[in-house]
């Protein structure tokens, strides 16, 4: 009976395939090897991704409380960007800096939006852009559904991040040159007396009333002759009379 079914077997075998049993084995055989060998190949790496994956969620330390910063400069933020696994992942949106370090599979090396962390990303989340120019705080020239979008990455940022912190506005410095200026060209030119201000010489020396002759010494000696002329007159009068 086994002999009838393998004698079966090789007929049908043969009929199907064209091939000797003993070829059809073989190649069956060669297929199988074939298989087991590149399944283990992919199988292993697969395996071996999974252990580092199982490994570094292992390693992972649960999340520090967030840190306030205060005020900072955007050269400070750029300190923040995730390269420095000790330091939290931070990213600000119109000023306002927001600690982003629970989903760093995103903003941290390597995520989709790494290249916002450690900057003010307004802009470039209004216009949605991941091109270097646009990864700044400027919001001039926007349209209103660039604000829209942008009001509505901030009110999803307020919800599910803790703000840390602000970006300090820069600090404009006068020109030197240009505020010694004038007052320079103020001290070179003299003021010229107005018509309200009273100069030295007025002030000084008052003027005198016209209805009254100035006496002077010769005056005054006349007055003294008439006054003795006259008195002697008198007294020579009152002699005669006598």
């Amino acid at each position: 009976m086994a002999i009838e079914l393998l004698e079966t077997l090789k007929d049908a075998i043969t009929a199907y395939t064209g091939l000797s049993p003993t070829t059809f084995f073989t190649v069956v055989a060669l297929g199988l090897a074939v298989y087991y060998a590149v399944s283990g190949m992919f199988g292993g790496s697969s395996d071996h991704q999974l252990q580092q994956r199982s490994s570094s969620f292992e390693a992972m330390q649960p999340l520090p409380p967030p840190v306030q910063l205060g005020e900072v400069t955007d050269e400070e933020l750029k300190a923040y960007d995730g390269t420095d696994p000790k330091k939290p992942l931070l990213m600000a949106i119109k000023g306002q800096i927001y600690d982003v370090s629970q989903s760093r599979m995103f903003y941290g090396p390597g995520g989709p939006y790494a290249l916002f962390a450690g900057k003010d990303a307004s802009r470039a989340l209004a216009k949605m852009s991941f091109e270097e120019k646009d990864l700044n705080g400027d919001l001039t020239g926007l349209g209103v559904f660039e604000l829209d979008a942008l009001q509505d990455w901030e009110y999803k940022f307020m919800s599910k991040y803790a703000k840390v912190g602000s970006i300090k506005a820069p600090e404009t410095v006068p020109d030197a040159t240009t505020a010694e200026q004038p007052a320079e060209s103020t001290a070179a030119q003299p003021t010229e007396p107005t018509a309200d201000e009273p100069t030295e010489l007025t002030a000084a020396e008052p003027a005198e009333p016209a209805d009254h002759p100035k006496v002077t010494e010769d005056t005054q000696s006349e007055n003294v002759a008439t006054v003795t002329k006259e008195e002697s007159s008198t007294t020579s009068e009152a002699n005669k009379e006598d």
